[in-house]
Parts: C-alpha cells; sequence; structure tokens
C-alpha cells in the first residue's frame, strides 16, 4: 500500500452538476482525498467529500462485527475557504453522525469571525435538519492562519505551529503549511503543502494568477512533486469581450501550467472545472495540454489517482 497517495473525489467548481455530457471527469464540487502516513487528510468539503464518506463507512462496518471491533474513523479536513463549493458535502458526510468519528476541521476565516460559528451559520439550523452541536461524532473546528504548521505525528496527535517556530519534526511526521492568497474573492483563499519524507503536494485552488506568475505561490510551491491548481478557464473565457472573467479569483490553463513550469513542479493536475465545460471540451482541452506530456500533466476527473511515494 502506498504510504503517500491522492484520490480525487470532486474536481468542478461553483456548483455540482448531474448531466450524461459528465460522466467522465464527474459533476462533484471540490474534494481529494489524501492518505499520507497513515493519516487521511481531506482538502475540501464539496459533494466528492460524500461518495468519500460512503466508502469510510464501507470499510468501517466491514472491519468488525460489533461496534467496539470496528475501527473508528479519523480525519483531517482541511478548507481553502468556506464558499458553498467547497463545503456543500460536509453535512452529507456519513462518518459525522458515529460516536467513533473524530474529525479535525482546519479552515481560515476573517480575524473577527470564527470557522466553527461559520459553518454552523451556514451549513446547520435553517439550512439542515441538524444543529452543529447535534453531530454524533467528535468534531474539532480550529481556525488556522497564514504561516502556521500542522503537524501529524505517528501516535496520531496534532500540534500546531505559529509561523517561523523553531520545530524540528521526525522523519515520519506529516507537516502541513500554509499561506493565504487574497486573489480569491471575498476573504481569499487557503494554499496548503502536504509533506511526507522527502515528498510534497500543492493544493491551489480558488486563485487567480497574475502577469508573469504568481510569486508567493511560485516561492511557496518550488520543486513540489504535485502540484493541483485551479484551471477553472479557457484563456478565450477568461478574456471574453462580452462576459471576461478577469476579477472572478479563477485561472486559466495557461496560468496554470506557467506556475508549474516556475515552481518546477514534477506533475500538475488541473482542477476546478467550470460547470459549463462537458466531457467534450474537457477533452478537447486534454488534448491540447496533456498529450504531448501524458505522465507530468493530468486532467484531473472523479476516481483519477495518484501514488505518490
Amino acid at each position: 500500500m502506498s504510504e503517500f497517495s491522492l484520490k480525487f473525489r470532486g474536481v468542478r467548481g461553483s456548483y455540482p452538476i448531474a448531466n450524461k455530457d459528465y460522466l467522465q471527469y464527474g459533476g462533484n464540487t471540490a474534494c481529494v482525498e489524501v492518505n499520507v502516513g497513515g493519516h487521511l487528510v481531506v482538502l475540501d468539503a464539496g459533494t466528492g467529500m460524500i461518495d468519500a464518506g460512503n466508502e469510510l463507512m464501507e470499510k468501517y462496518i466491514t472491519s468488525g462485527a460489533t461496534f467496539q471491533e470496528r475501527q473508528p474513523i479519523k480525519a483531517i479536513v482541511l478548507l481553502s475557504h468556506i464558499h458553498q463549493d467547497h463545503i456543500q458535502g460536509f453535512t452529507f458526510f456519513r462518518p459525522l453522525h458515529l460516536n467513533s468519528t473524530c474529525l479535525e476541521v482546519f479552515g481560515s476565516v476573517c480575524e473577527e469571525e470564527n470557522l466553527a460559528g461559520e459553518l454552523s451559520s451556514t451549513l446547520f439550523g435553517k439550512t439542515f435538519p441538524l444543529d452543529l452541536g447535534d453531530i454524533a461524532g467528535k468534531l474539532d473546528i480550529v481556525n488556522i492562519v497564514s504561516g502556521q504548521t500542522i503537524i501529524l505525528n505517528h501516535n496520531f496527535e496534532t500540534k500546531i505551529l505559529e509561523p517561523l517556530a523553531d520545530y524540528q519534526p521526525n522523519f515520519d511526521d506529516v507537516v502541513i503549511t500554509c499561506y493565504k492568497s487574497y486573489a480569491h474573492p471575498q476573504d481569499g483563499v487557503m494554499v496548503y503543502k502536504i509533506m511526507y519524507k522527502d515528498k510534497s503536494i500543492v493544493y491551489a485552488t480558488d486563485k487567480e494568477s497574475y502577469l508573469g506568475g504568481d510569486k508567493n505561490l511560485i516561492d511557496f510551491a518550488r520543486h513540489c512533486d504535485v502540484l493541483i491548481h485551479d484551471a477553472q478557464y479557457t484563456t478565450e473565457d477568461y478574456l471574453n469581450q462580452y462576459i471576461p472573467k478577469q476579477g472572478y479569483g479563477h485561472s486559466t490553463f495557461d496560468m496554470a501550467l506557467e506556475a508549474q513550469r516556475q515552481t518546477n513542479a514534477d506533475k500538475l493536475v488541473f482542477f476546478h472545472f467550470d460547470p459549463g465545460y462537458d466531457d467534450e471540451k474537457l477533452n478537447r482541452i486534454k488534448e491540447h495540454y496533456c498529450s504531448k506530456y501524458p505522465d507530468k500533466i493530468f486532467m484531473a476527473y472523479e476516481g483519477l489517482e495518484l501514488e505518490i511515494l
């Protein structure tokens, strides 16, 4: 079994879509499952998180004949931000409703706000049959700020380090770092790097790039093994003279490719596709960008798995 692997559960932006012309890439919104060093880390909680939860429930039920014998579900959830397409699957993540489940949720909100409060008011209460406090599982919802580091050790303990903290992780620790990009309205977005042993992935969704590239991202993601980068629009749609997308907080495929070039990332995964792009259009895009480098440049699709280590 791989020590460090990815599985894409939802690859769309904006809203989920169910349509026969979207079966190849899938219609669920952002969610990437990361299995690393024995830990389960979930990047974003879009509708793709629902299927991830269903599979975890199957494994839980088959892990023992009784509640006492079954292996509890433990996971870390990293939210890039709390726009709807990145949290829509959270309340329908079935393991939440097991007493034995332990879920640590990390994300960033404005200084005067609290992540637990924001999730409670957005996802529960008037918009869901249960309140946040009614959830059976153990939820630990934590505000994080740009520059903090999350350490996951082999004892499944979590340590949060302040920016520039003097700490030397163990070789088998999972190290998660982050920075906040303000290239997405309204309150910016967290970009995450997950490091294990000598390998790393960077998750950079919902961020617009700049002329010449985003220097903060380039420094943050330099030499990573896998760069998952927002690619919501074609350049033609981004620059459309009637409905331009500049300022919407999303990148083009060309911007993502430039980020790979400047970071020297080993692999690039295009991610967070516009819901108006059906399989036919995405296949044309794939032929243009990926055909020459099939082992280096990938189109995300539901079920895509990549082994890092």
